[in-house]
Parts: structure tokens; sequence; C-alpha cells
């Protein structure tokens, strides 16, 4: 187990023994190294003292991935508060919900956020405006106008204490926050270092963005061996063309993201064009990899080694299973999602809360140190997600349908609610048709999602409320000013009515079913 109690604390070791090596490459190239991210990051640290932010507290932080965005988070937990990551991408209104429901001290804002932003809180708090977000200089030169001072006095934290609030999609309409504690996040990056060897010269990807649950192993675990982390950029990572070579040209040995972006770069990165010799493991969570794009992948890439990595938010990774290749031409299923990390422990249930036996199908219950304690004020939530045995040991109920097959491997079989997940992002069906019925020519809504070769898609059936017909053009750009892009509906219907159940519920599956 590592020595530290809180993850910044890894920061400060690696820049006593590193302090000239890079610490953060952004996706331009510009770097900060080991000793710089840590003076960088105690100057916010300081200055957030001076707003009277202390633990306890929680500061948010809206800036693009970036190296300033990594000091920013690292200056929060050294100020002993929780960092609460914003999406750039989403709107300002949602954001503002989680400033607002988080209760957040102190905003660390990029300049083109930051006046939306205020204009959407009734009662904002104090903001650290960075104007651009890069290589560290933008952070540096507000807290130089802010006039920031340099006390260098570290505060203590608990390995109790809260670490970070992620916001996922909610299934009331609002986004809910997961509280994570630096306990929880360090028994999960001890785990990665006894599993996959990590060392000072690794080269780390950081595809996921920082209001994610994968950024957790891309920040920590670099930090805990000293090694480098390199930030792809939102563009670039979205386009296989572009991704392929800045992953070769870099010298990526460790990347990890969703599934999705990997069955590109099997399909159109044109691997067999560049030089991926770097390349030492490649890790994937977040969805079920389409076991056609993964054969082709490991075909077109058989020197790395293949670890899927499974955990919602609350547990982060809590299972994995290496996948071994070649994956027989037969095989349609796709690969298991292993066995339980050594800091888990797993349990299948019944929907009574009895033990199920092998083979048989149970929802994945998961308990450990890696495990939340819960959703940021919603303490009805909270007690739902967990079922206490006779032991008063507490078990997150994942809402995942799994077996356990004859090797010993939990094989995925589905959602036991509507939450489903997108290009690796948990989305609830229900906070679309929440957004849906804010507008004001809805009259009925339902959101399904669809199977499709590469993943899913997601379709709304919408009755309007008048005669006037409905754009599919003016609703995607409705949806857009109040979700996150990818969870705006791919396609759209425009029934009479919805069908209903005998108990006069929506019939989802019956919308599922029809063309």
């Amino acid at each position: 187990m590592s020595r530290v109690t809180g993850l910044h604390e890894l920061l400060d070791d690696a820049a006593k023994r590193r302090a000239g090596h890079v610490a953060v490459e952004s996706a331009d190239g510009a770097t900060i190294s080991y000793g710089e991210l840590a003076a960088l990051s105690d100057r916010l640290r300081d200055h957030l003292a001076t707003l009277n932010v202390g633990p306890g507290d929680r500061v948010a932080v809206y800036l693009t991935k970036s190296i300033d965005a990594v000091a920013a988070i690292l200056g929060t937990l050294k100020a002993g508060a929780a960092y609460v990551p914003l999406d750039p991408n989403a709107p300002a209104s949602r954001n503002a919900y989680i400033v607002a429901d988080c209760r957040v001290s102190a905003i660390v804002v990029e300049a083109r956020f930051a006046e939306s932003l205020y204009d959407e809180l009734r009662d904002a708090p104090p903001m650290l405006v960075v104007d651009g977000a890069g290589d560290g200089k933008p952070l540096d030169a507000a807290l130089s106008t802010a006039n920031a001072p340099t006390t260098s006095e570290p505060v203590r934290v608990e390995s109790d204490d809260l670490a970070y609030v992620l916001y996922t999609s909610g299934s009331t309409g609002r986004p809910k926050g997961v509280m994570l504690s630096h306990r929880n996040a360090l028994s999960f990056v001890d785990w990665c270092s006894e599993t996959f060897s990590p060392t000072p010269d690794d080269r780390f990807s950081s595809h996921a963005p920082l209001h994610f649950d994968l950024s957790i192993l891309d920040l920590y675990v670099p930090l805990k061996h000293g090694a480098t982390l390199c930030l792809f950029g939102f563009e670039v990572g979205k386009d296989p063309a572009r991704l392929a070579p800045q992953i070769a040209e870099r010298r990526i040995s460790v990347w990890y993201s969703a599934p999705s972006i990997l069955g590109l770069l099997a399909q159109y990165g044109k691997s067999a064009d560049h030089d991926f010799s770097a390349l030492r493991m490649i890790l994937f969570a977040g969805e079920v990899f389409p076991i056609k794009h993964l054969r082709m992948l490991m075909r077109l890439l058989p020197q790395p080694r293949y670890f899927n990595l499974y955990g919602p938010t609350e547990t982060n990774v809590c299972t994995w299973h290496e996948v071994v290749g070649p994956i027989p031409d037969d095989q349609t299923e796709p690969v298991p999602i292993g066995k339980t990390c050594s800091h888990s422990h797993a349990w299948v249930t019944s929907p009574d809360g009895t033990t199920v036996n092998p083979g048989d199908e149970g929802e994945l219950c998961i308990c450990g140190p890696g495990v939340t304690e819960g959703y940021w004020n919603l303490p009805e939530q909270t007690a739902d997600a967990f079922i206490i045995d006779d032991r008063r040991r507490r078990w997150y109920r994942t809402g995942d349908l799994v077996i356990e097959n004859r090797d010993g491997d939990f094989v995925f079989r589905g959602r036991r609610d509507r939450m489903v997940k997108k290009r690796g992002y948990r989305i609830e069906l229900g906070e679309i048709e929440a957004c849906l019925y804010r507008h004001p020519n809805v009259r009925q809504a339902a959101v399904v999602a669809l199977p499709v070769e590469d993943g899913l898609r997601i379709k709304a059936f919408v009755c309007p409320r008048t005669e006037q017909r409905l754009s599919i053009i003016a609703l995607k750009q409705f949806c857009s000013e109040h979700l996150p892009v990818y969870m705006v509906p791919d396609l759209f219907a425009f029934p009479e009515s919805l069908p209903t159940t005998s108990t006069d519920k929506i019939d989802y599956q019956a919308l599922a079913r029809q063309d």
C-alpha cells in the first residue's frame, strides 16, 4: 500500500526524486517538469488559502485538458479540498447546476467559460479566471495577477478525506456527484502498480476527459512512478487518422481509453504506416469492446499486452481480464470482465439478495477500499445503492448483470436499470427524457438505446403537443443546449402516441423493436 495518505503527495515524492523529469506533456508538445508542476500547484494551494478554502471544501476546475488543468487539480488537493472537474463541452447551465449542487467554495475557470457560467449562477463563488489553458503559463499568469502568496505551508489530509467528486448522469434528470476519497483512489493506484509494473520511463496516454473516471489512472499512476503523462486533445482524440500517428510519434507506452476509439483505430488508423514499437500495454474500460474490432486491433498490433478493465465510477476498476490473442475467428461473445482486483471483493446476488451459483446470472456487487461512500447530498440514493450484509460490510450494487464462467471469470450480461454506456460515458436515458420534456412542444418523450455493430445509438420517440411538426435539427440544438454532446439522441421518431404496458407504463421493449 502507499505510504502517502493524499493523492497530491505522489507529486511531491516524485518531484524530490525526479525534479527535472517531464511530468506532463500537453497535446501541442509543451512540457512541465515535476519540480515545476509541484511549484505551480503549491502556488494555487496558497491562493486558495487566501480564499479560506481548506479541508472539507470543494473547488470546481473548469478548464480544457491541459497542464494548467492538471496543476489546478493537484493544487486543489494540496489545499486539502476536493476537486470537482467540469466538462468544458457541456452546456453552461449543466455546469452551473453542478457548482451550485456541490456548493463549491471557488472555481478555477478558463476565461472563455467564465461569463456564461457566471450568468447561470445566482450566487457565484470566487473565481480564478485563467486566460486560456495550455502549458501552465496561463495559470501562472492568473496567480501572479491575483498576487497569490508563496507560503509553502503544506496542508495535512487524512486518507478518508474527500478527494474529488465526479458528476455522472442521474436518473432523476439531474447529474449526481459520486464522492471518492484519497483512500478510494490510492487503493486503485496501488493495484495498478502491482498489476502493470509501471516504470519511470513509461509514457502514459491521457485520452479520457478529466471529469471521466478513467482519468484517475491517467493522472495518478504516472505520478506515483515519476513517469510522463501525455495529454491528447478532444478533437484529435475522436479522429483515428490524426490520433494514430500521434500515439506513434509521441512514443506512448501505456494507452488507456474506452473501446470505441480503439475500434476506430483498428478500422481507420492505418496502423501499418506507423511505428508503434513503444506501445507495451493497451488498457480499455467503460463499455463492451465489440469482439470484431478487438480481434482486428490485436492482429494489427500484436505486440502490446491487452487488458479489459471493468468498474463503475463508484468503484473505479474492480475486475480485470488480460486478453490473450489470437481471438478465434468464430468467437462472437465479448471478452470477460475477468476476476476481482486484489483490493476489491465481489458478490453476485439474486433479486432477493441471496448468492447465485456460478453459471447463473445475478447482479454484481462490490466491496472494498475503492468503493465510494455515496452520492453528494443524496442520502436516499446512497442508501439504495448499497447492500449491508450480516457482517456490516457495505456492498455497492453495480446494476450490472453477470455470470461466473467455468474459468472463474465474470462475464457481463447487461444492465439492471436503464443506464447505458456510449463511448465509455455513462448515460441515464431518463436524463435525456427529462431534457426533452423541457421543450415547450413536447407532450411525451421516451428514449431507448439500440445496439449496433460499433456500440449503440440513442433513439428518442417524441410526441408533439400541437399539430406543428417538430424539427429534428431544432430538437438536436435544444438538447445540445442542455446536455453534453454524447447524450444528444442520434435518432428521432415522431409517433402519435407511445405504447404502454398493462400497468400503463411506457413499453420500452416495444419501442426498441420499432424500425
